[in-house]
């Protein structure tokens, strides 16, 4: 059975989609992007082929035992998940350690140590979520728990917050660009052992993983896609536009669709698409990443949250404060102002939230409006906010139109490029060759 890739590497995440040889999606990974393109792209890629593997394994068993294989494979997942998790928790937590005692402080170093062994002892709690939502993090999650403990620790004296939060703003981006350190087998038994399973079953998944055709996950062909697509080692055939991949991985999984609007890391893009998925016009905001992804991760830094945190907090606000900007250069000045003024964070979040809709409205206006129906993709279409926002303006300036979130909108990109990739996308890249090592990210500009 050949495989088809596509992978769409963004500036703020990096995504990858597997293909069987049916077009059905056997396999997704995803990875935040920093600034390191190398590791994102091996990161997701690699990600998306395990993902693959427990969805043969899961085909194998099902043939076997039936209606038990879909809780049998959920909890393999959810182990997977969270062993991996842990893998990068224990080096997160000896880094910020490692960190803190150079920062000349053995006392905030050793509360560190605490802090992490903590969230380690509930792992299965904290992490096991993100086996079910791929849009999250592990440096969400994680981050969050311990800025949340680090402020406790605080109050009763036991660390300097200011220290310890510093100490692991330079630890977290070293663990994310870290790639798994075991080989797929060694990953599949630290995932069985994690497993709330019976000894017939953990038995029954070992054979099963045993019995897997690794030949099975040779990848015919590889096409790629988004901010960072010119530093990926493909021939210029198996390279495509953002455009044309969000185009047409929105039309597979809505074929109604004629407009497409994608908010991503570093830009937002307004599509027009014809009955057959192909672009008919299109506007993309300038270079400055003003309302997009990686401005929303800037605002979630300044407030010590989670991005995953942002939307909720929005949608109990009160009333909308009015931005002035959505400049990423002067967000946090603004932020801080308004703070000081008495404002209620949370009024301010959906101030924020309302400016970027009425940029993209401002694109989709320029591209054509909203056509009969609307497909919302990119990973900040998992925001609640920015969702109830959308669709608050549609209505208002466009009247009644659907609107389509697809569970996966952040793979959109990624789909397309792999459906390029079965379409005749360019032959394959050899799985075990990595992308050549790529400058660091730009810096965001206003």
């Amino acid at each position: 059975m050949a495989l088809f890739v596509g992978i769409d590497l963004g500036s703020t995440t990096s995504k990858a989609v597997v293909l069987d040889e049916r077009e059905g999606i056997l396999g997704k990974g995803l990875t935040n992007t920093r600034s390191n393109y190398e590791v994102a792209a091996t990161v997701a890629r690699e990600e998306a082929l395990d993902d693959a593997r427990l969805a043969l394994l899961g085909r194998g068993l099902a043939e076997r035992i039936g209606p038990e294989t879909d809780r049998l494979t959920a909890e393999l997942r959810r182990a997977w998940v969270v062993s991996r998790c842990v893998e990068r928790l224990h080096a997160l937590g000896a880094r910020v350690a490692q960190n803190a005692e150079k920062g000349g402080s053995p006392t905030d170093a050793k509360a560190v140590r605490s802090l992490f062994e903590a969230i380690e002892g509930e792992a299965d709690r904290v992490f096991a979520p993100l086996a079910e939502d791929r849009s999250r993090f592990f440096r969400d999650v994680v981050s969050a728990r311990f800025f949340a403990d680090a402020t406790e620790a605080a109050q009763r004296g036991a660390l300097s917050y200011e220290a310890a939060v510093n100490a692991y703003d330079q630890a977290i981006v070293a663990v994310e660009n870290e790639e798994a350190p075991l080989p797929a087998q060694a990953r599949i038994g630290t995932a069985l052992a994690r497993a709330r399973l019976e000894p017939k079953e953990r038995t029954l998944l070992e054979d099963a993983w045993r019995g897997l055709d690794e030949k099975a996950l040779e990848v015919g062909r590889y096409v790629g896609t988004g901010y960072g697509r010119q530093l990926l080692p493909f021939p210029k055939e198996q390279i495509r536009s953002e455009i044309l991949c969000h185009g047409l991985g929105a039309h597979a999984l809505y074929p109604e669709t004629r407009t497409v609007l994608d908010i991503g890391g570093q830009d937002t893009k307004a599509i027009q698409l014809d009955p057959k998925g192909l672009v008919l016009n299109f506007q993309m905001n300038d270079r400055c990443a003003a309302g997009c992804g990686r401005y929303l991760g800037y605002i979630a830094e300044e407030m010590n949250l989670g991005l995953h945190e942002l939307g909720p907090l929005a949608l109990s606000a009160t009333r909308a404060v009015k931005i002035s900007s959505t400049c990423t250069v002067f967000a946090g000045v603004e932020l801080r102002d308004l703070l000081s003024l008495g404002e209620r964070r949370e009024n301010i979040l959906l101030g924020l939230h309302r400016a970027i809709l009425l940029r993209a409205m401002s694109l989709l206006s320029r591209s054509g409006g909203v056509n009969e129906q609307l497909t919302f993709t990119g990973g900040v279409a998992k925001n609640a906010a920015v969702v109830h926002e959308l669709r608050a303006l549609v209505e208002e300036h466009y009247g009644a139109r659907t609107i389509n979130i697809h569970a996966d909108s952040i793979y959109t990109g990624a789909l397309g490029a792999a459906l390029f990739a079965k379409r005749g996308g360019g032959e394959g890249l050899p799985v075990a060759k990595r992308p050549k090592r790529a400058a660091a990210a730009p810096p965001v500009g206003s």
